[in-house]
């Protein structure tokens, strides 16, 4: 047995055979996003998974644990859906607009600071009616924290975070609106990992976070995303993606589902903390995914 084995060895090297097994892309691609990821001050956490193909999947960091900001948004909708789903209301039915809200610590009210948001269309509309679905529509592509706040006492953030522990999510912390600053001080905030969020993206590629129509479409309103300067900024065009992006002081992130032309879709997720400067960091963001679609494209 031992000579068969020496001959067939000897046999492959005088035919220019490899002995080597195949590189791993997805180590590979890990080594090259780690080094791009140290040449940077700050956290940064990597989250990548192709759909339906489980050995496609890449994680770096993936279980550290960041503030949420924005990212937060996407589970409020999956459980407005799901809501929906249930029958417990229509993404049609009318609620009024307001800027009222209670702390989750003592109940106390506050206001939200038309400065402060991302979205102060919103604002001019105090007082009058506006659908489920358009205030969910303007949460998510435009990131407005008025719309969230009114949302989430809807959804109940409490059932949002159980709705996120079915959905295999153990980490994802929902606790509140935004600019609870009471909350704020005492350290209740809204978290995630890059791991929990690359969960949540996966199940909407599958289409089995709520059903299928609703995931397809939540991916209807996440394609419309505004702020587009770090996951999808340097993909090619006719790449989608469906994302939500966040950010806070010294904090900024990026989540969603990349659907190739050829229909291939993976979940990507890149969160990043402590970083000294917001462009570097971004540039950071928008060159990682490229890479990884460049991998992902040629696989």
């Amino acid at each position: 047995m031992k000579k068969s084995v020496l001959l067939l060895f000897l046999a492959f090297a005088l035919l220019g055979v490899s002995c080597e097994p195949p590189a791993d892309p997805m180590l590979e691609l890990k080594e090259e996003l780690t080094r791009m990821i140290e040449s940077q001050r700050g956290t940064v956490a990597v989250a990548l998974q192709e759909i339906d193909q489980p050995r496609r999947q890449l994680l770096i960091n993936e279980k550290e644990v960041f503030h949420a900001a924005s990212t937060m948004k996407t589970p409020v909708l999956v459980e407005l859906y799901k809501k929906a789903e249930a029958g417990l209301l229509s993404m049609n039915d009318s609620i009024l607009i307001k800027n009222e809200f209670y702390s989750i610590v003592d109940s106390s009210l506050y206001s939200m600071d038309l400065g402060e948001d991302s979205d102060e269309r919103l604002y001019d509309r105090i007082g009058q009616k506006a659908t489920i679905y358009d205030l969910a529509y303007d949460m998510i592509i435009y990131s407005s924290n008025l719309a969230t706040n009114i949302l989430i006492e809807l959804a109940d953030a409490k059932a949002v975070t159980q709705t996120m522990r079915d959905m295999g999510a153990m980490d994802i912390q929902v606790l509140r609106g935004v600019e609870d600053g009471k909350a704020y001080r005492q350290g209740l905030n809204n978290t995630t990992t890059a791991y929990d969020l690359m969960l949540l993206f996966e199940q909407l590629g599958k289409r089995s976070a709520v059903s299928p129509e609703a995931d397809q479409a939540m991916i209807d309103i996440l394609l419309d995303q505004h702020f587009n300067e770090a996951i999808p900024a340097l993909l090619p065009e006719g790449v989608k993606v469906a994302h939500k992006t966040g950010w806070i002081t010294r904090v900024s992130h990026d989540s969603g589902l990349v659907m190739l032309p050829d229909g291939r879709q993976y979940a990507l997720v890149i969160l990043t903390k402590d970083w000294e400067s917001d462009e570097a960091n971004t540039e950071l963001m928008a060159r990682m995914s490229k890479v990884v679609y460049d991998r992902m494209a040629q696989d």
